[in-house]
């Protein structure tokens, strides 16, 4: 049977068999980012050759597919974050995914220079560690736009922050690795690109996302058109912002970031508190023109649709880079097994993650429990890959002893967060719910000694 029909084949059933065994698997300590990484790793070089090459031989091509698969995922998050942005809540993602992952990096390059590392591999392979993707564990993120849940919001959040939050620090990584950019000749030059870095992105994904949602809006509501294909309007916006982003010279993951939340933030201000779904589920098929150019839903109408649309995307590309990933991990097994790199994995997980949140949740809103859930779970995934895997292309052989300390975080991080995940969040859910009921139940007690 020729190559090409086996992967049709092999592909076709290996998503057939996620969409239709959901249930079962849900129920198992199980992720779909476990499976995909399993069967990249048995397909690849190091099992039944499916994958003849070393795919890491190709870094421009890995380095594109991991960017392409984060800039999907960041957008999505963005857009399930439905909550005002003056509201307190929002503190909790900006202390896990700019003050954590700070101190992530410093602790991670603390311990590679410890161990003998190179200074600029060690600051870029702690830059390469430290962004988080809740992604790949779907019971991490917000159910559904208007979810205030405080662990899912910040642990949401925190990813699409940190991926474009660790940019500099990879970028200082790879000048001291001596790959000198504009940026980083001088202290005041470096200082400067990292403020207009954020503020740019910021700036460039706000002001397009609320300028594409105002656009369709008038589109639809006095016009009748520009009706349907919300998933290509997503798919456009979230290009167009990440490129013009690239063009300006800012941080185009925290652009992308931005777009979303932007674009779900002028849904919440057009239509108030009430979530989209609560107002969408009796709407008909036949009533969908009627419902995307009415003036009272066409705002939620249009963010639904696009947030439907790229959460289709987001999985298969997430289903995409796993199974890649997986085939490079089958092709570097021994590297992996090198004792730095296994270190490497295990201290992140276990003492700098932990660490890390802790100390940068000091003095916020969030509960004991709350906190070290969050410690916990710092899932590894796309973004460590596309840190690696772009840092090779940047600066060559220096840089490859991460690669192997990335796939080993990855693995590490999938497997165990992956399969914990669904224990701690409902053992987290049974406390909230007690609790809840106890302060219910004690509240006519309380009123009852107050009267008297």
């Amino acid at each position: 049977m020729p190559q090409e029909a086996l992967w049709f084949l092999l592909i076709g059933v290996l998503l057939m068999f996620v969409a239709l065994a959901r249930g079962p698997i849900a129920r198992l300590p199980l992720t779909g980012a476990m499976i995909y990484l399993t069967v990249g790793v048995v397909v690849g070089p190091g099992l039944l050759g499916l994958v003849h090459t070393d795919l890491a031989q190709n870094v421009r091509t890995l380095t594109v597919l991991a960017e392409a698969g984060l800039v999907v995922s960041l957008f999505s998050v963005g857009m399930h974050l439905r909550v005002r942005l003056r509201e307190p809540l929002w503190r909790l993602p900006l202390r896990l995914g700019v003050l954590a992952m700070v101190l992530s990096v410093a602790l991670m390059f603390a311990f590679g220079v410890a161990t003998g590392a190179a200074t600029g591999v060690a600051l870029f392979l702690a830059a390469a560690l430290a962004p988080t993707d809740p992604v790949l564990a779907n019971e991490l993120r917000v159910h559904e736009a208007g979810d205030a849940e405080p662990v899912r919001f910040a642990l949401s959040g925190e990813g699409g922050l940190n991926d474009g939050a660790a940019m500099p620090f990879a970028v200082l990584g790879l000048a001291l690795c001596g790959v000198h950019g504009a940026n980083t000749q001088n202290a005041a030059a470096f200082a400067a690109w990292v403020a207009w870095g954020v503020t740019g992105a910021l700036l460039v994904g706000g002001v397009l996302g609320m300028l594409c949602v105002r656009s369709v809006f008038y589109l639809r509501t006095r016009h009748g058109e520009a009706v349907g294909l919300d998933g290509f309007i997503a798919i456009g916006l979230m290009s167009v912002t990440y490129g013009v982003a690239l063009l300006l010279h800012t941080y185009a993951f925290v652009a992308v970031f931005a777009a979303g939340v932007a674009l779900r933030h002028e849904e919440l201000r057009a239509t108030g508190e009430r979530r989209p779904a609560e107002a969408l589920e009796s709407v008909q098929l036949g009533e969908r023109t009627e419902v995307a150019t009415d003036p009272q839903r066409a705002h939620m109408w249009l963010a639904e649709g696009m947030t439907g649309s790229t959460l289709e995307i987001e999985r298969l590309a997430e289903f995409s880079v796993l199974l890649i990933i997986g085939c490079v991990i089958s092709a570097h097994w021994r590297e992996m097994l090198d004792l730095r790199a296994v270190l490497s994995a295990l201290v992140l997980v276990f003492v700098v993650r932990p660490l890390a949140v802790l100390v940068a949740m000091m003095g916020s809103s969030a509960q004991g429990p709350q906190r070290l859930l969050m410690a916990w779970m710092g899932i590894r995934g796309v973004g460590a890959f596309y840190y690696a895997v772009w840092g090779i292309d940047q600066a060559g052989d220096v840089l490859r002893p991460v690669l192997p300390a990335a796939l080993d975080a990855i693995v590490l991080s999938v497997v165990l967060h992956g399969a914990t995940a669904g224990y701690v969040l409902d053992r987290y859910y049974r406390r909230q719910e007690a609790r809840a009921e106890s302060e219910h139940q004690l509240r006519p007690r309380q009123a009852a000694r107050s009267s008297s």
